[in-house]
């Protein structure tokens, strides 16, 4: 069985795009192979910033033949008198068969004429002709680009083209305006190390030839010989060298034989904060620091990953060291111009500073969650010492956004507000409170671990959602520029991990009415239901990616249910608690027990009057009464009364399912038992006073959730 080899040479391409080109073709040419009854035993991608290749092993000579069941004209205008009519023969020709193979058949919509075709497979090598460059112009990535008078865009201009079915090139043209790329068997070597052509025998032998010349295609294999030359090189230095993912994985495509090299750098720059250098080196440099073993102390050393001749690491160190210098050099002095002055006097140039055009200003916008930092401390009933701390860490927040280093590295806003804030003597929950009021940045990021960032932290974010959403700029489909879906996940998750008792749904008011009193075209109606459904929705994800079953979050959350999206909004603790509480007795078993008889409660109550809120059977007349099972399920309701108002008061949910559970075998007898009773009476009153028993029962159970949302397992 073939084997067959296509690789796309180029100038040398992006990182980002060589990793997106590998996932868009391990998905996409198999999907292609399948589509044309082409199988294949393994098919492997590989990349480097030189060239795009696929290896299909296993593939047929040809595809398998076919056969299909073509359906003509109706017999009745086929053939006239048992003779073939012009529509006969006219589709006899179209399928190029005779007359002869024409039969009818018997459909549901009547008798059709029909020919059975057999069309043998086409040649694999015919289809791949066709399909690679389907392939190669398939290619999505950002920024792609047309060279020569061509109209066929890549992301850098392709220079060479393998195909090779076994051994034998397979004949492929790229058309690109005058130029026309043709396929042959010679690929390039590495550009420093073997610049000479290469010549590929069989498409088998594609990776170790590869490697001969200097060049690792699979990206996996490169980054693992990264990863342990680092740490290799750490070790010689007495140190350790952290692996950043993102850096790993843009340096595995930055090269095609990679060499760890490690530089240094003067001891003065020691000095530094270790995020300032961190990120000159990282984010600039695409270095990795060492650091001392067993400790966040940095050495004065860098590692860089080399694509070029690793004989000639000295060089390349030494040219690197003088970058990097140059960069720290900078760093320094833009941290003791910075620190020359306190960060309170920075506060001024905020108002230079535009965060949305028609928001104002950064001081603007400080001012406003300064607000808000105050009503959320007066929900949670804070100290004064803590209110005070929440408002100067409030104040001095963004300050650090008009410093020179911050300007100059955006990626330190927070982490060097927090020590110009040391620097600058005020107190380190203030400090602290500067930076963590930034937490989570990203979903995997930790969140803020005391309580004046992280009520600074959730103040900032509403301000940002109710004044974007306030100007009409909700998010829609993956356009999100201001990040208001993780700015609310941010608000839900800081809530639930430090266990705030907030009030989302009041603050969202307060915060809404004040931005419409400085906006008045806005309408105040429309606005909160907007963010109070943008929640909603936030919660349902945040709920459902904890594990939580979907039909369990529309129970807790409700489906178009007021009562429990209001309720929601106003506790997110408590909607946390009753739905990880639903998750767990569904998985101990303790909601069987109970569903079934709370659910059919649940579907006949609808249908009657009582409102989903009255706990006690003071509607109940014991007088229409015909059966003993009425009584008993009215006795029940009594005494469990006091145990569901405790149980939502304490929210000992466990003790409102037992309760459930207590009362269920009455139920049942209400529903099928010697006493048992016709719901639907043709006596109104009766009718009435049954679905008011059932409808007490159901709202007992909504204290917990909406058990005609649970579907049953």
């Amino acid at each position: 069985m073939p084997s067959f080899l296509l690789e796309v040479g180029t100038e040398e391409l992006p990182a980002g795009f060589v990793e997106g080109a590998i996932q868009q073709w391990r998905s996409r040419i198999p999907q292609s192979l399948q589509e044309h009854s082409l199988s294949a035993t393994s098919i492997n991608v590989y990349g480097t910033p030189r060239r795009l290749a696929i290896v299909i092993q296993g593939l047929p000579d040809k595809q398998p033949d076919r056969e299909e069941e073509i359906k003509g004209p109706p017999a009745q205008a086929a053939f006239k008198d048992g003779q073939p009519t012009k529509a006969a023969q006219g589709f006899a020709k179209k399928q190029g068969v005779g007359l002869e193979a024409l039969e009818i058949r018997t459909t549901d919509k009547g008798d059709f004429v029909f020919v059975q075709q057999r069309f043998p497979g086409r040649p694999t090598a015919e289809l791949l002709t066709e399909l690679v460059p389907q392939w190669i112009a398939g290619l999505e990535g950002k920024r792609l680009m047309r060279w020569g008078d061509g109209d066929l865009k890549f992301a850098r201009p392709i220079v060479w083209l393998v195909t090779l079915l076994d051994d034998a090139v397979l004949p492929v043209e790229l058309e690109n305006g005058s130029k026309t790329i043709k396929s042959d068997r010679f690929s390039r070597g590495h550009r420093v190390l073997f610049p000479e052509k290469v010549i590929v025998t069989h498409a088998n032998n594609y990776v170790d030839i590869l490697q001969a010349a200097f060049v690792e295609v699979n990206p996996q294999q490169r980054q693992n010989k990264i990863q342990e030359q680092i740490q290799a090189a750490a070790q010689k230095v007495n140190g350790y060298a952290p692996i950043y993912p993102d850096l790993l994985a843009e340096v595995t495509n930055l090269v095609e034989f990679p060499s760890a090299v490690v530089g240094n750098f003067d001891d003065e720059f020691l000095n530094l904060p270790v995020e300032v250098i961190t990120t000159v080196m990282v984010t600039q440099q695409r270095y990795f620091p060492v650091f001392k073993s067993n400790s966040d102390e940095l050495l004065p050393y860098f590692m860089t990953i080399s694509n070029g001749n690793p004989a000639k690491s000295d060089i390349i160190a030494t040219g690197n060291a003088k970058v990097i210098r140059a960069r720290l050099a900078d760093g320094q002095f833009f941290y003791k111009t910075d620190l020359s002055k306190p960060l309170e006097s920075y506060l001024p140039q905020l108002e230079t500073v535009t965060f949305q055009e028609n928001l104002g200003s950064v001081r603007d916008k400080v001012t406003r969650f300064s607000k808000i930092a105050e009503l959320i401390s007066a929900q949670l009933q804070l100290s004064k010492n803590d209110c005070n701390l929440i408002q100067r860490a409030a104040l001095l927040c963004k300050a650090d956004l008009v410093t020179q280093m911050v300007y100059e590295f955006p990626e330190l806003q927070g982490v060097m507000g927090q020590k110009y804030a040391l620097a600058s003597g005020e107190p380190e929950a203030v400090a602290t409170a500067v930076f963590e009021h930034y937490l989570p940045r990203s979903a995997s990021d930790r969140l803020p671990s005391i309580i004046i960032g992280q009520v600074v932290g959730l103040a900032d974010r509403l301000d940002t959602l109710v004044s974007i959403f306030g100007l009409g700029m909700i998010p829609t489909g993956s356009s999100d520029p201001f990040a208001l879906r993780r700015a609310a996940n941010a608000i839900i998750n800081i809530t639930w991990s430090a266990n705030l008792q907030l009030n989302l749904q009041q603050l969202l008011e307060q915060v809404a009415t004040d931005f419409v009193a400085a906006h008045p075209q806005t309408q105040l109606d429309d606005l909160l239901h907007q963010l109070q459904e943008f929640f909603l929705q936030r919660l349902r994800t945040q709920l459902q990616e904890g594990a939580i079953d979907y039909d369990l979050v529309n129970a807790v959350l409700g489906d178009n249910d007021s009562e429990y999206k209001m309720r929601a909004l106003q506790d997110l603790l408590d909607v946390r608690d009753r739905a990880l509480f639903l998750q767990s007795i569904r998985n101990n078993g303790e909601l069987e027990k109970v569903y079934d008889t709370v659910n059919r409660s649940t579907r006949l109550a609808a249908q009657g009057e009582l409102n989903t809120t009255e706990l006690h059977p003071q509607l109940i007349n014991q007088e229409l009464f015909q059966k003993s099972s009425e009584q008993a399920f009215y006795d029940a309701l009594v005494q469990l009364e006091p145990k569901t108002i405790a149980a939502r008061a304490s929210r000992d949910y466990q003790q409102l399912i037992a309760a459930l559970a207590e009362i269920a075998p009455k139920v049942s007898n209400f529903f099928d038992g010697p006493e048992s009773v016709l719901v639907m009476d043709s006596d109104p009153e009766i009718r009435r006073n049954r679905l008011n028993l059932l409808g007490l029962l159901r709202n007992h159970a909504r204290v917990l959730a909406d058990f005609g949302a649970i579907v049953k397992t």
